[in-house]
Formats: C-alpha cells, sequence, structure tokens
C-alpha cells in the first residue's frame, strides 16, 4: 500500500499539512493545466496503512489547482538492493492508483493530463531521480516502461555508473555507459531528466542526445552559484534543443538558504531570459500541501538532514534548522498566487500558461509519442 512513509521514503521528504487559501488566483487559472515538475503525494490523513486517499486530502490537492505532478516513484543511490525497492515503492502507487480511480490518473501520455484535467483527477506522472537501479541492465529501463515510468533522471548528487552528480568534485561528466544510458532512454521515449547532474554530466547528456530532455528541478546558477544550479550556458543549450528547465522552491535560490518569494521570482524571470518562455517550467522538489512550521515539523527536518548527510547527498545549504520552502508561497494557492505576482510585474497569460503546465506539455508530447 502506498503509505505516508513508503511515499516519502525515496526523498526523506516532511508530511506537510495545509493551511488556508488566502487568493482566487487570475480569472483564466481554473482552466489552466497546471504541472509540478517534480513533486509527491502524500495524505497525512489517511490511517498509516490506508491505500485509500482520504476525502480531505483530495480536497485540499484540488484547491491546488494542480492538474498533475511528476513523482519519484523510485529509490536513489548505489545501494545493492536498489532496484527491488525501487519495485516496491512502485507497487505502492500502483496500489494506491487502484485504490482511488475517481481521483487518481497515472499518466502515460500528454492526453492522460488533459483527461484528468476534463475530469476533475489528479495525475501522477512515474519517474525516477537516479539511474542507479538500472546500472548495466539497460533492459530494466524497458521494464520501467512497461511499469508506467514515463521520466528517468539519469543522476543524482553522487556518482554512478553513467555519470558525476551534482556534489561530485571532480566533475567527470558522462561514462560510456551513460551515453548507451541517453540512447536507449530515447529509444524507449522516456523523457531524458538532467537534474542534479555535475556541470559536464548535463553540458555532454544535452550534446549527446537527440531527442528534448528537461532539467526538472534546479535554479540559475548564474544568479547563485550553487552546485545544484544550472549555469547560462547549460539552461541555453537545453532550450536550444527544445527541452525545459524547472525552477524549484528550494533553499538553494539564494544565500542564507531561507529564499523569498522575490528570489523565486528573479529565477523564473532570469530563466525566461536566457531560455525564452517556451522552455521554463515549474518544478517544486516539495509537497503539494504546505508545510506548518511548527516543532513537529523542525524534529523531522532534523531526522531528515541527519539521515541525508549520512548518505552523502545533504547539499551546501541543506541544514537541520533549514525547511525545504519558499515561505512566501507556503500555502494552499501557491501557484495561483505566483501567477498574480508575475502578471503584476508584467507578465502575460500566456507566458504564465506556459510556466505552469503548457511547455511541459509539449515537452511530455514530443518524448512520449502519441
Amino acid at each position: 500500500m502506498l503509505t505516508r512513509r513508503t511515499m516519502l521514503q525515496s526523498t526523506v521528504a516532511l508530511v506537510a499539512m495545509p493551511r488556508a487559501a488566502s487568493a482566487a488566483g487570475p480569472d483564466w487559472f481554473k482552466g489552466a493545466i497546471v504541472i509540478d515538475g517534480l513533486s509527491l503525494l502524500g495524505d497525512p490523513y489517511a490511517p498509516e496503512e490506508q491505500a485509500r486517499l482520504s476525502d480531505r486530502v483530495k480536497a485540499e490537492l484540488r484547491a491546488t489547482g494542480t492538474t498533475a505532478i511528476n513523482a519519484t516513484v523510485s529509490r536513489v543511490g548505489n545501494g545493492p538492493d536498489i532496484w527491488r525497492e525501487t519495485m516496491d515503492v512502485t507497487a505502492s502507487y500502483d496500489a494506491a492508483i487502484a485504490a482511488n480511480p475517481d481521483f487518481l490518473v497515472q499518466v502515460k501520455r500528454a492526453a492522460d493530463i488533459s483527461a484528468a484535467k476534463a475530469t476533475g483527477r489528479f495525475g501522477i506522472i512515474y519517474g525516477t531521480q537516479d539511474t542507479s537501479m538500472v546500472g548495466t541492465d539497460l533492459d530494466r529501463l524497458a521494464e520501467l516502461k512497461r511499469r508506467g515510468f514515463r521520466i528517468v533522471q539519469l543522476t543524482y548528487n553522487l556518482r554512478n555508473l553513467s555519470g558525476d552528480g551534482a556534489l561530485e568534485p571532480a566533475d567527470a561528466g558522462l561514462s560510456k555507459l551513460g551515453r548507451a544510458t541517453i540512447e536507449r532512454i530515447e529509444a524507449e521515449k522516456l523523457l531524458l531528466d538532467l537534474s542534479h547532474g555535475g556541470r559536464r554530466t548535463i553540458a555532454e547528456a544535452i550534446a549527446a542526445a537527440t531527442r528534448p530532455m528537461g532539467i526538472n528541478h534546479t535554479g540559475c546558477r548564474d544568479l547563485f552559484d550553487h552546485p545544484r544550479n544550472v549555469f547560462d550556458t547549460e539552461m541555453k543549450a537545453c532550450a536550444d534543443k527544445g527541452g525545459v528547465v524547472g525552477i524549484y522552491f528550494m533553499p538553494f535560490l539564494a544565500k542564507g538558504s531561507q529564499p523569498t518569494g522575490a528570489d523565486l521570482i528573479a529565477h523564473i524571470e532570469h530563466a525566461w531570459k536566457v531560455a525564452g518562455e517556451d522552455h521554463v517550467s515549474i518544478g517544486t522538489d516539495g509537497d503539494q500541501l504546505p508545510m506548518p512550521i511548527d516543532e513537529a515539523t523542525l524534529k523531522r527536518q532534523r531526522e531528515a538532514y541527519a539521515y541525508r548527510s549520512a548518505a552523502g547527498v545533504a547539499a551546501p545549504g541543506e541544514g537541520p534548522d533549514v525547511l525545504t520552502i519558499v515561505r512566501d508561497y507556503n500555502s494552499l494557492d501557491r501557484f495561483a498566487r505566483l501567477a498574480d505576482d508575475l502578471a503584476a510585474r508584467g507578465a502575460s497569460q500566456s507566458r504564465l500558461e506556459k510556466l505552469l503546465g503548457g511547455n511541459l506539455m509539449r515537452l511530455y508530447a514530443e518524448a512520449w509519442g502519441a
């Protein structure tokens, strides 16, 4: 079953609790397709082992305005049982979708997202945040495709057999296996995601790819020099191949690890300037529900940081008391309020619709085919 523990284990995220919405958003927002390019599904109101989502969480997820998310349905790292663990997480998500046919849709093609919007349901795109579970057995990519996966992230923060992640000081780039892995990802019509890659890995992967790719959750490194962010050169190269760069709601947007709404907007506007409005999206790297700022949350954060630090995957700026949110948008209506705030700065409705979902719809259709 898809328990709260199972849903969060791959990223050691925090269980979020809701806060009342504060704005309705622009008139067009209710009809827009909104896609979070990296998020997670959780239900803090259901019993631990219950696959059926509570009515409360369904109502709150609808209140966010989100149509679909790319969920990490995998484990990360180079552990010996990573494939089996990934299959266990996959089975949990499968069970949740089977238990909630009135609300959840497994997205296998872009049209499934449109159908979810039309029927008031919530789309789940199965994705990985590593290829360590694939390793040298590239036929596992075909198995992931068969199980419904549609997005494959090449590396996480550390080195795997395909290439170096963002935190590897050597920045050695792609391996021969990494190039073969990209070729097989494209042959399977899966979307290649280069988030968490080292700079050389990202640059060499973009050069090696023959189809549009994503950098689903990152920030602009020319604004704030952090290894999880991407320089303008690679951002522009991704866009030039038809790809899309997603801006996250993470502590890596500004010095001090507590970014403001203004910091987030600055990264979005910089990405627009570098990549163009047809190639920028949102990938929050967080929960759909807002995070309560209380002692229970701080305790979970300390535990999560201890785990990530011991595993060697904690990035600079992470810490026991650093919450992975942008506090100014820590509410159910964050996407609607972000649209309002960007519109007030001159962004057109067309540009905002592309940012919130249109660009990813185009990318998914191109990557996955009809």
